[in-house]
């Protein structure tokens, strides 16, 4: 599916020009391809960089979780007269017992995993939200050239109903009908000027630029996006990016439970040092061993604080995999729907009303249709026409939502 998304959407004249050009992180001042807005978005979303981010600070957590104890040195004085004065100098360290590092590094490479899965759905989402805003930028560019068609269609209508009028064909009641059409359309031309401005801004925000500086979005709606077999649906489903989050989370969550248990064995201290007594003349060599007894703290409101959130996390994995599997079904259901709309429309619809307004327009000319034919046939076109336009659109926003939803990375 994703090559009917990301390749055949486009138009392959400029790929290669557009996409050098936002590699370097500069928006062009030209025609934008998908490929061209995907490599903007990847270096310049916010959102995703703070992702990256995250993922770098799970490096420093990982470094740290691997540290030893540092060791302590402690000194003691004892007497403050000279003479029976003594003096102790001795070196503590910690000793993990029972692999407490071991399991506090898997931890630790367990929240690395996790917000490199977070990373990736991020990915997902900037993908789909830059497809779905250029499929939009496309379908307003779409519906200023409609909404430019039809106000000529209007001005066409206008100028034959004022040569009847004058030459006494028609009533001048029609005259003022085709004019407040023409003026209706031009306000529907002044929304698309704005819905296609609306578009721009949005898209260009994906990548941080609130003034957009490209010419136009360079693509073709009329490729529709296939609907993969179900058996690869479910085959990727397995590996979809909310499903991965939740199975990294269920893991970190399972090596903190597993660190919690591990503190069930006490750590030892070990002490090694000299005591100085001035009264004797002597020095003492002094070993120490100290073992903490488990007789008030056993640990066992984090080992159950550890345990609940383990079975929340496998709850929440569950949850992900049904929810995964529900927006999937929808999403693809939304694309079939939206593939036999346009079909229909393309093959019967819109012929069926453009041959009907020719129809309409030139019996008015000769003067057998009334201009409220004309102005019925105008509309019913128009009407397909849009219609037309938001189930192309329609079905690109469903392909995109699988692919956010799937995770397949865009064939750059």
């Amino acid at each position: 599916m994703h090559r009917s998304i990301y390749l055949l959407l486009l138009s392959a004249g400029l790929l290669a020009g557009n996409f050098a050009h936002a590699q370097s992180g500069v928006e062009p001042a030209a025609p934008l391809t998908l490929p061209a807005a995907l490599a903007l978005a990847e270096g310049g979303n916010a959102t995703l960089s703070a992702a990256r981010h995250e993922l770098a600070a799970q490096g420093g957590a990982l470094q740290q979780a691997r540290a030893l104890p540092n060791p302590e040195l402690q000194t003691v004085l004892e007497d403050t007269r000279r003479a029976t004065r003594s003096t102790t100098v001795q070196l503590n360290q910690l000793i993990e017992l029972g692999g407490k590092r071991g399991a506090r590094t898997a931890v630790a490479q367990r929240g690395a995993d996790l917000a490199q899965a977070g990373l990736s759905l991020q990915q997902a989402d900037t993908r789909a939200a830059v497809t779905s805003a250029f499929v939009d930028v496309l379908a307003a560019q779409e519906g200023l050239r409609l909404a430019d068609s039809a106000q000529a269609l209007a001005a066409r209508a206008s100028d034959i109903t004022a040569r009847r009028v004058t030459a006494g064909k028609a009533s001048p009641v029609e005259e003022t009908r085709a004019r407040v059409a023409e003026a209706s359309v031009r306000l529907e031309l002044n929304l698309a000027r704005s819905t296609l401005a609306s578009a721009r801004q949005r898209l260009a925000a994906l990548w941080g630029n609130a003034t957009p500086r490209f010419t136009l979005a360079e693509g073709r709606l009329e490729t529709l996006p296939e609907l993969p077999p179900a058996s690869e649906l479910a085959a990727r489903m397995a590996q979809a990016p909310a499903v991965r989050q939740a199975q990294s989370a269920l893991a970190q969550r399972q090596a903190m439970l597993d660190v919690e248990q591990r503190r069930s064995t006490p750590d030892v201290t070990l002490s090694i040092g000299m005591k100085r007594s001035e009264e004797l003349g002597r020095n003492q060599a002094i070993i120490g061993l100290a073992l903490p007894l488990p007789l008030f703290d056993r640990n066992a409101g984090n080992k159950l604080d550890a345990l609940r959130r383990s079975d929340k996390a496998s709850d929440e994995l569950a949850a992900a995999r049904i929810a995964v599997q529900t927006a999937v079904a929808a999403a693809s259901e939304r694309l079939a729907t939206a593939r036999l709309d346009v079909e229909s429309l393309r093959q019967d619809i819109l012929p069926g009303a453009q041959s009907a307004y020719d129809a309409a327009s030139k019996g008015f000319e000769f003067g057998k249709f009334a201009f409220l034919d004309v102005l019925d046939a105008q509309r019913t076109l128009l009407q397909a026409k849009n219609q037309y336009l938001r189930a192309l659109t329609e079905a690109q926003h469903a392909a995109a939502d699988i692919e956010r939803l799937l995770g397949t990375p865009a064939p750059l």
